[in-house]
């Protein structure tokens, strides 16, 4: 469980640490300024208790977590047929289990559990990664917690967790000759699905997700739907504008602020970075970018000097998901993506988003750790 003999504690990652906790203060200050609700205040404790853990089990041998993959795929299917069954419902979707005043959301949960089953899965069977067996196997048990996630309706982290999927399959090293006709075929489907989403009477997704994409492809539609739908985007676009170089300050009072004429509902999640475009202004905005980017860089830094594939792949896939939620959120945020539903990392509101990722990257803290001995330093432990 804790090997100090095989642990590099110079290669501790403290930089990522330094660009999660300060993200997540920036997040934190932006929730407050967002909403009186005290939102903050949940996710400040909950960054303090999540600090912990990461750090806890930044010293928890990754290869030992592994051995229950099983275990995790098992609880992660049990909590998300319960979110099936007995969940709890909000915004046209059932995604919660309640205890008490705190509510989980498996979701969140099933990417980082999805990403270390496949890490030890593809370990396992890394010989065999091109066999048709274990790709056909690996589709299945990643399909089933898809599918659960698709019926929630949660169409935003069911697109996240093919993601990730599309990023461990790399990271496994699935050969090209495999990877290029499986996206000659994806493409054309894409495309035929989403003609068919387009039509009337389809049933492959929700009325109101076909209405976010009708939404952005007539932005200038004066249908009034069009325009209802469109209303967050548009208010989004304009708080960010509005900041300037500078921003208006969090907590402001400022009149013209978007953000206090409530023009935004529920800022502090989906549409937090347009509170931090108003009132942090270019810089701020530009400073959480940055952050984001870094953390995504640290995470393949240590995937690229990984011990393993299973390591390779940990460090890899928490890159992927934090950079690609990061890239549709700012995107919805902006404008150049149809609304989502997705959070930004760190930043928004999300006691489970914010816990499962500082979960994640305490593994990928232990990955950094446990990177192999260069020449030069064999040579220098056979000397001592």
């Amino acid at each position: 469980m804790f090997r100090w003999n095989e642990y590099r504690f110079r290669y501790f990652g403290w930089r990522l640490v330094l660009f999660v906790v300060v993200l997540s203060i920036i997040g934190v200050l932006v929730i407050g300024s967002a909403s009186t609700e005290g939102y903050d205040k949940k996710q400040a404790a909950c960054l303090i208790a999540g600090c912990v853990i990461m750090l806890a089990i930044a010293f928890v041998d990754y290869h030992f977590v592994l051995k229950f993959y099983w275990l995790m795929y098992i609880v992660n299917i049990g909590l998300l047929l319960y979110v099936e069954f007995f969940g709890e419902s909000g915004g046209g979707a059932q995604r919660w289990i309640r205890f008490g005043s705190v509510g989980l959301q498996p979701s969140e949960l099933a990417k980082v559990i999805i990403i270390l089953f496949l890490a030890k899965f593809f370990w396992k069977y890394e010989n065999k990664i091109n066999s048709f067996r274990i790709i056909i196997s690996s589709a299945v048990l990643f399909g089933i917690p898809l599918a659960l996630v698709f019926a929630q309706p949660d169409l935003s982290t069911s697109i996240v967790l093919v993601s990730i999927f599309c990023a461990v399959i790399f990271l496994a090293n699935l050969s090209y000759k495999i990877i290029l006709p499986i996206m000659l075929v994806a493409l054309p489907t894409f495309g035929v699905l989403l003609y068919k989403i387009m039509q009337d009477g389809q049933t492959l997704i929700s009325d109101y997700q076909k209405a976010r994409i009708l939404g952005f492809l007539y932005q200038d539609s004066n249908d009034p739907l069009i325009v209802r739908i469109n209303y967050q985007q548009k208010n989004s676009v304009l708080a960010i504008g509005s900041g300037q170089l500078m921003g208006k300050g969090l907590n402001n009072n400022t009149i013209t602020s978007v953000k206090n004429g409530n023009f935004l509902s529920e800022p502090q999640t989906d549409f937090i970075f347009s509170i931090v475009g108003e009132e942090l202004g270019f810089v701020g905005s530009v400073a959480v970018v940055l952050l984001l980017c870094f953390i995504v860089i640290e995470c393949l830094w240590i995937a690229f000097h990984a011990k393993d594939s299973a390591g390779r792949i940990i460090a890899g896939g928490m890159a992927a998901v934090i950079g690609f939620q990061s890239f549709v959120n700012l995107g919805v945020a902006t404008w150049i993506l149809p609304n989502t539903g997705l959070t930004l990392p760190f930043v928004s509101y999300g006691m489970s988003s914010l816990m499962s990722l500082l979960i994640g990257m305490g593994v990928v803290l232990n990955v950094s750790m446990q990177r192999p001995m260069t020449f030069i330093e064999t040579l220098n432990s056979g000397i001592d």
